[in-house]
C-alpha cells in the first residue's frame, strides 16, 4: 500500500485506554469497523436488524443455486489486503482468488459480434487499436493519466477524513492544481468523447461511472481512475463468491472478540450534555429486526456509537432534530444514485454465451441514463449487467447448470414496489425482468433462455428501503457527483455529538466494498484521535500479497 502509512505508536496513533462501542448495522463497513477497534483492544457490539451479516453483500440460495445479491466487481485489491492486514493476515490467505481474463464481456446495442476485454493494460490497448485503428496510443496515454489520478487518491485523499486541510496542502497535490481543476470542471463523457471516436471505446471507459451510483455524464472527468481499475489492474473473482469475504470478515471479527447481535433493530441513539454540545452514552435497540416494529426495548450503553447504516436513517431516525449534523433540509439537495431491479435466476444447462461478467450496453446511452436519473420508465432495450459466476465458480450451481445475476440500473423509486420468488414481485418489477431476459437471450443468442430458467427470484429498491433503510431507494449509496465526492461528501464524524461516528457507502470517501473497508479504517484513526492523511500503518505493509491464480 503506497502514501504516507500512520505507524500506531505515533502521536495520534492507538486510543490511550480500551473503550465500550456499539456499531449499528453488521454490512461490509459495520463488520469491518468493528474487528479494527476490536483488534485494537476495545469491547465491541455489532448490532444488525437482518437475520444474518453483509448487508447489501447478502447471499441467497435455492435448489443448488447460490447467489450474490448484491457486489460481485473485486476491485482495488490492495485496499482489501490492506483491511486484512490490519487483522493480521492477508486476502491471500483468507481468501480463494482467482484472475478473470478476460476480465468481461460487452454486448453493444446493433453491433453484432460481442467484444471480450482482457485483464491487462497490453490487452486493452490492442482491443482499441483492433476497434478504432490508431487509437491505441490515445488509451495508452488515457491509462497513464488514469494511474495517476489512482495512486494521488490512495495517496491523498481516499484515506483522508478532511478533517484537516493537510492532505490537500502536500507538494503532490498543490503541483496538479491545475489539472485537477479541469477535471472536476469537466464530465467524464466529454472526457472521453474528446479523445476516443468509436462509441463501443466511450461506452466502455464511460459505464465505471456506475460503480459510483452515478454515470459518466455527471461524474467528474477525475473518475477516468476507474479504467486503471479494470483495464490495467484486472478483474478478480474470490471463489465462493463475495459471501466468501463477508464469512473470512465475519471470522476475523469475531477471533478480535466482536459480540455480534441479530434481530436487533436500533430505534435511537442515548446522548447526555457535555461541555460545548452532547455526548453519545449509548443505543436503545428492540429484538425481532426490520419485520417487527414493537418490541421490549433495551438499552445498551456505550463510549462509542459508529453508525454503519444509511446515514439518513440514522440521523433523521435516530436522532432528534437539534443532533443532526444533516437535517432533513440537506437531503433535499442530495443525489440518492440509481436503484436497481435484480434477479437471481438459476438457468439448467449451460451458457458458454456469456462469461463470468457481462455488459449490455443500449445504443442511447445519454437517454438511458437520463431516464434512470429523472425517475423515468427505462427504454427497451435498456443497459445490464449480467454474472455468470459459475463460469468460474461450478460450486455455486448444480452441476452442469448456471447461476445468473441479472442487475438493471434502475430509478431510485420506491414505489415501482418489491420483488419476488417465481414471479410474485410487483408487476413492474417482474415486466422489468422479463424485458431483461428477453434482451439477453437476443442479443447473447441464447433463443430458449426463458424456458430454462428454473429458479427466480427479484429485488426491486423498495426491497431495499424495506432491508437497509436505503434513502430514496438508492442501490448504491449517494451518487459520486462532484457535489458529493471527496471533501464535498458526508463526513465521519457527527458535528453535533461527541463520540458518535459514521461509516459505509453515505459517508467518506465513498461507495463500495473497497470504500467501506476504507472508511472502517477512517473511523479507527479517528477513535484514534489521528487526523492526518494516508492509511493505517502495518508492521508487513511493504510485503506484495500473493497474486491470485
Amino acid at each position: 500500500m503506497r502514501g504516507r502509512p500512520v505507524a500506531p505508536g505515533a502521536r495520534g496513533g492507538r486510543a490511550r485506554k480500551p473503550r465500550s462501542v456499539v456499531v449499528i448495522g453488521g454490512g461490509i463497513a459495520g463488520i469491518a469497523t468493528a474487528a479494527l477497534l476490536a483488534k485494537e483492544g476495545h469491547a465491541v457490539q455489532l448490532l444488525e436488524q437482518g437475520e444474518s451479516l453483509g448487508g447489501r453483500a447478502g447471499r441467497w440460495e435455492s435448489k443448488g443455486f447460490q447467489f450474490d445479491t448484491g457486489p460481485s466487481w473485486y476491485l482495488m485489491p490492495e485496499v482489501i489486503d490492506h483491511w486484512f492486514r490490519l487483522m493480521g493476515t492477508s486476502a491471500a490467505a483468507e481468501l480463494d482468488l482467482v484472475c478473470l481474463d478476460p476480465g468481461y464481456r460487452t454486448f453493444f446495442e446493433g453491433a453484432g459480434a460481442p467484444v471480450d476485454v482482457p485483464s491487462d493494460r497490453d490487452g486493452a490497448i490492442s482491443l482499441f487499436e483492433s476497434l478504432d485503428p490508431g487509437s491505441g496510443p490515445a488509451l495508452e496515454r488515457y491509462l497513464d493519466e488514469a494511474s495517476e489520478a489512482y495512486r494521488m487518491a490512495l495517496d491523498r485523499f481516499l484515506y483522508d477524513d478532511f478533517s484537516s486541510l493537510r492532505g490537500l496542502a502536500s507538494f503532490d497535490v498543490l503541483r496538479r492544481t491545475p489539472r485537477l481543476a479541469r477535471m472536476l470542471s469537466q464530465n467524464l463523457d466529454r472526457h472521453v468523447a474528446n479523445r476516443f471516436r468509436d462509441p463501443r471505446q466511450r461506452q466502455l471507459l464511460g459505464y465505471p461511472a456506475v460503480f459510483l451510483g452515478t454515470s459518466p455524464f455527471r461524474a467528474p472527468s477525475l473518475y477516468q481512475l476507474m479504467s486503471h481499475l479494470d483495464l490495467e489492474q484486472g478483474v478478480l473473482y474470490p471463489r465462493g463468491g463475495f459471501a466468501a469475504l463477508v464469512d473470512a470478515m465475519v471470522r476475523l471479527a469475531r477471533d478480535a472478540g466482536v459480540q455480534v447481535r441479530l434481530g436487533a433493530r436500533v430505534t435511537g441513539i442515548v446522548t447526555g450534555e457535555a461541555p460545548g454540545g452532547a455526548r453519545v452514552e449509548g443505543v436503545v435497540w428492540v429484538e425481532g429486526g426490520r419485520e417487527h416494529r414493537m418490541g421490549t426495548e433495551h438499552r445498551m450503553g456505550a463510549d462509542v456509537v459508529v453508525g454503519a447504516a444509511d446515514l439518513h436513517h440514522l440521523e433523521t431516525e435516530l436522532l432528534p432534530p437539534p443532533l443532526r449534523t444533516h437535517p432533513e433540509s440537506a437531503w433535499a439537495q442530495r443525489d440518492p444514485g440509481p436503484g436497481a431491479v435484480l434477479a437471481c435466476l438459476g438457468v439448467r444447462g449451460q451458457m458458454p454465451e456469456l462469461l463470468h461478467h457481462n455488459l449490455f450496453f443500449a445504443g442511447d446511452w445519454r437517454d438511458n441514463f437520463a431516464r434512470i436519473h429523472s425517475g423515468r420508465r427505462l427504454p427497451d432495450p435498456t443497459s445490464i449487467y449480467v454474472s455468470r459466476a459459475s463460469a468460474s465458480d461450478p460450486g455455486v450451481a448444480p452441476a452442469g447448470d448456471e447461476s445468473l445475476f441479472v442487475l438493471v440500473p434502475a430509478p431510485a423509486r420506491p414505489d415501482w414496489g418489491r420483488g419476488g420468488i417465481d414471479g410474485s414481485g410487483a408487476p413492474a418489477v417482474e415486466a422489468l425482468i422479463d424485458a431483461a431476459i428477453r434482451q439477453i437471450a437476443s442479443w447473447a443468442r441464447i433463443p430458449d433462455l426463458p424456458s430454462r430458467i428454473a429458479v427466480r427470484r427479484t429485488f426491486a429498491p423498495a426491497d431495499f428501503v424495506a432491508d437497509f433503510n436505503a434513502w430514496r431507494g438508492g442501490a448504491l449509496g449517494l451518487a459520486h457527483t462532484l457535489g458529493q465526492s471527496a471533501v464535498f461528501r458526508p463526513g465521519n464524524t457527527s458535528r453535533r455529538v461527541s463520540g458518535l461516528y459514521y461509516a459505509g457507502a453515505s459517508v467518506r470517501p465513498g461507495i463500495g466494498v473497497p470504500m467501506c473497508l476504507i472508511s472502517a479504517e477512517l473511523v479507527l484513526k479517528l477513535v484514534r484521535g489521528d487526523r492526518r492523511p494516508g492509511p493505517v500503518w502495518v508492521p508487513d505493509a511493504s510485503a506484495e500479497p500473493v497474486e491470485a491464480v
